[in-house]
């Protein structure tokens, strides 16, 4: 490990930009081999100020909102592929200006906005999400076809022709999931609207897909890819938008300990950083995150249960505790692995409590303080 956490303030986001540039060569790769887009998702990384080495190697990134696609365009020099819930009137506007795609997420939508699209000076695409009511999503909250889902629309309710104006299809069904369950979902999906993929001219596969995973096997995608595109010779573009496999792996939340609970069965280590408000992803999915120099809790070595810094009972590593080498005391670093992607995102200022900074580990061996939180950061919040 080349990151010299010494020099890291805490708390601190620090990414590792030779592990970045690793995942988008890796991303990169399926692109040239299997004859796609790949496209960064912010929902999942949005670390902009890496906008600049992302695009060297992937088509873009897609939006879910007015602010990430004015941050593509701003950040990044290119047109978002943007897909919302829903769109409001009085940004839809400006969302067409950052946007080189639009998708829409139900028939109303697209029927409400359409003339305004066609109207727009400059071309942007249509397309829809279509809902294959299919997924192997295991959680719930993450689960887009769950019965009754808001997210998509289902066979039932298209024709037999894609509506006027529309170009593409995009589902997104995929979670954390690798290239075999992304060939039983095509199936699904397939099943149901080959028809009207054979009309389109662009195909997304949404995101989910975990790539840059050590045991992903990315010869079986790229042949996956490879056989769907000739299927489907009509299509001029097949795309996907992972965020998570752009960030997978690439850097560390570090914390440091502040006090030493001890109780009657246990000791917690009271940190300087927020599960619910730094780490939210790690109670919503739920999972526990890898801490660098320590394992699960082992009988016979120090056992510490780690606790953030709000007032939330709830404010603490709940899928279990820690083995640390020695006895943690006041000030010792505290590293969680895999902080970069969605973490990240979700970030909060609850409670006011001190937010981490945010660095790079150059590639040169040397750290960058990109950004320092304030308390006029977290009044800005609020009125």
């Amino acid at each position: 490990m080349s990151i010299n956490f010494n020099q890291i303030p805490s708390p601190c986001y620090v990414l590792d930009e030779t592990l970045l540039r690793i995942n988008l060569e890796i991303l990169s790769l399926v692109q040239e081999e299997a004859g796609v887009d790949i496209i960064c998702a912010l929902k999942g990384y949005s670390m902009w100020s890496t906008f600049p080495l992302v695009g060297q190697y992937l088509r873009g990134a897609t939006a879910s909102s007015l602010h990430e696609a004015r941050l593509i365009f701003e950040e990044m020099g290119v047109k978002a592929h943007t897909y919302c819930p829903v769109y409001r009137d009085d940004e839809f506007e400006a969302i067409l200006q950052y946007s080189s795609h639009i998708t829409f997420n139900s028939l109303s939508q697209y029927e409400r906005f359409r003339d305004r699209v066609k109207a727009f000076p400059e071309p942007v695409s249509m397309g829809l999400r279509i809902n294959p009511e299919y997924s192997e999503v295991e959680t719930e909250l993450y689960n887009p076809a769950i019965p009754g889902s808001r997210l998509g629309i289902t066979i039932d309710q298209l024709g037999d022709a894609l509506p006027e104006g529309i170009e593409g299809l995009h589902f997104h069904v995929l979670c954390e999931h690798d290239s075999f369950v992304l060939e039983r979902t095509l199936e699904k999906v397939e099943e149901k609207f080959a028809h009207l993929i054979r009309q389109a001219k662009w195909f997304n596969l949404g995101g989910g897909h975990h790539i840059t995973r050590k045991d992903y096997d990315v010869k079986h995608l790229v042949a996956l890819l490879i056989r769907f595109r000739a299927r489907y010779p009509n299509l001029s573009k097949v795309i996907l938008e992972p965020g998570e496999a752009v960030g997978w792996q690439t850097g560390y939340l570090v914390a440091s300990v502040q006090d030493i609970i001890e109780k009657p069965d246990m000791r917690i280590a009271m940190l300087d950083v927020s599960f619910s408000a730094h780490m939210p992803d790690c109670l919503e999915m739920p999972y526990k995150p890898h801490v660098l120099g320590a394992t699960d809790a082992i009988e016979g070595q120090p056992v510490y249960r780690l606790g953030g810094t709000t007032c939330l009972a709830g404010d603490y590593m709940g899928m279990g505790d820690y083995s640390f080498g020695n006895e943690l005391k006041l000030g010792d670093k505290v590293v969680f692995d895999d902080m970069i992607h969605y973490t990240m995102v979700k970030t909060t200022f609850f409670n006011g409590v001190k937010h981490p900074a945010i660095g790079i580990w150059q590639d040169k061996g040397e750290f960058v303080l990109l950004r320092e939180f304030s308390y006029e950061d977290y009044k800005g919040k609020l009125s």
